[in-house]
């Protein structure tokens, strides 16, 4: 449900605007909303499924998101739905990272945890293309505000299943540090902000620039106070694991150039191939089925075959889609886009389940949330930066400030899509420079049971 409202309103925008008199420059604050605030208080909420207990904090994340979608349905201002468009975001702030942490401790590291993470691969990256269908769908055959609406009977019925069957999760001991959560809000937000400004008014814009620059400032304040905090929102710890560090900035790389694709792709389906939003988010469908398919081969796999192999392969996958749908012309026909959609889906689903399960190894019960937060995190910077950057590629060679033709267009995405690719090619190379191999692993583990074997020993003399 959050994953498939990333995207079901973009169809939406244009009635949205004329219903609610949204000007030009101020419809992009519908997405915008959304985006900051769950980015914002991601962390918080994070940590929150630590501290209050992860059922608690899914339930009440769920509600708030429901309540948030009733109200955007209901909204008869611009104001009201971009204030519906933030407690949205908020609900999926608390929702999101404790539905991962509860993935991990329900089920054990191994088969069952990675069958569990193949699934929830393919309806958190699924989702976005199903989004784009539902939203077609709703605003073809019904109203724009049921974009809103349908996420009431879901959460709804989410609330009632999960509190009749998600056992109650223990809490951590702590407290809730209120500069990690001033620094890290704040921080988050600053960031996601400057990265969206980025893409729509230029790297140089003074509102982007003061937007990254506070951000990072911010950020950087963050990391300070997390090292002296008694109770962490998140534990600098997870950071030291070489092959969890690995997996975030991979899966950062991963979503930027997934979300880059997912942006420029359904421009040229709409506008060079006239399709409809409700056809066009149709196009995507074989890309949904081969990352279903293959989460769920890469998850039987992942036991027997290296995770680096099924990273390498999977980023080699999604790479030589984005190369070759780089190759794109005025003359290019949906043929053209159907290979690329399978070698994308094939790789995406190859990759992300290994990815999490590195993102979520030898965490500690009481790190899940902030694990899982960190995750959620990478994902929404991840789609913020890739449009940005890949925005900022197009327009070098679209240029600026004017309605490209097709010709023009077509070229400055050709571009964005090969530098997509070669987001790509730089996880390629990382997974075989930084991933332990399993020989390595094998010896770090016995390094740590003599460390502890020894440690045994001395206090007992």
């Amino acid at each position: 449900m959050v994953v498939l409202d990333a995207t079901i309103v973009n169809v939406a925008l244009p009635e949205i605007q004329v219903s609610l008199g949204f000007s030009t420059s101020s419809l992009s604050w519908v997405i915008s909303a959304y985006a900051l605030v769950f980015g914002g208080l991601l962390l918080l909420g994070a940590r929150a499924g630590d501290l209050l207990g992860r059922r608690t904090t899914f339930l009440a994340g769920i509600a708030v998101f429901t309540a948030g979608s009733v109200a955007g349905g209901l909204a008869g201002s611009s104001g009201l739905l971009l204030a519906a468009r933030a407690a949205q975001g908020a609900g999926a702030a608390f929702a999101a990272p404790a539905a991962l942490a509860l993935l991990t401790t329900l089920f054990p590291e191994g088969r069952e945890r990675l069958r569990a993470i193949g699934y929830y691969t393919a309806v958190s990256i699924g989702g976005s293309a199903v989004g784009l269908v539902a939203g077609g769908m709703l605003v073809q055959w019904a109203s724009w505000r049921w974009v809103m609406f349908v996420n009431a009977p879901i959460g709804i019925a989410l609330l009632a299943v999960a509190a009749l069957t998600l056992p109650s999760s223990e809490r951590v001991r702590g407290h809730f540090d209120l500069a990690g959560a001033m620094t890290s809000t704040l921080g988050m937000a600053g960031l996601v902000y400057g990265l969206t400004q980025a893409g729509t008014q230029g790297w140089t814009d003074p509102t982007t620039v003061s937007s990254l620059v506070l951000g990072a400032a911010l950020l950087v304040g963050f990391v300070v106070v997390e090292r002296r905090a008694e109770s962490p929102i998140t534990p600098l710890r997870l950071f030291r694991h070489r092959d969890r560090l690995f997996a975030y900035v991979a899966r950062l790389l991963l979503v930027a150039a997934m979300f880059g694709m997912f942006f420029f792709l359904t421009q040229f389906l709409q506008d060079v191939l006239g399709y409809s939003p409700f056809a066009s988010g149709l196009a995507f469908l074989p890309l949904t089925v081969c990352l279903f398919l293959s989460s769920q081969t890469s998850a039987r796999l992942a036991g027997r075959v290296p995770q680096r192999a099924l990273l390498v392969a999977g980023f080699t996958s999604s790479a030589l889609g984005l190369l070759w749908i780089s190759h794109l012309s005025a003359a290019s026909g949906y043929a053209s886009v159907l290979g690329p959609l399978v070698l994308v889906g094939l790789g995406n689903g190859l990759a992300f389940v290994p990815l999490t399960a590195l993102a979520l190894s030898g965490v500690e019960p009481r790190d899940a949330g902030a694990a899982s937060g960190l995750v959620n995190v990478t994902q929404q910077v991840g789609s913020a930066l890739g449009l940005a950057v890949l925005v900022t590629v197009y327009d070098a060679v679209a240029g600026t400030g004017t309605t490209a033709g097709a010709d023009t267009f077509i070229a400055g995405t050709d571009r964005a899509f090969l530098v997509s690719s070669l987001l790509l090619v730089v996880t390629i190379v990382m997974s075989a420079i930084v991933l332990r191999t399993r020989r390595e692993v094998a010896a770090d583990d016995l390094d740590l049971e003599l460390d502890l074997e020894l440690a045994a020993s001395e206090s007992a003399v």
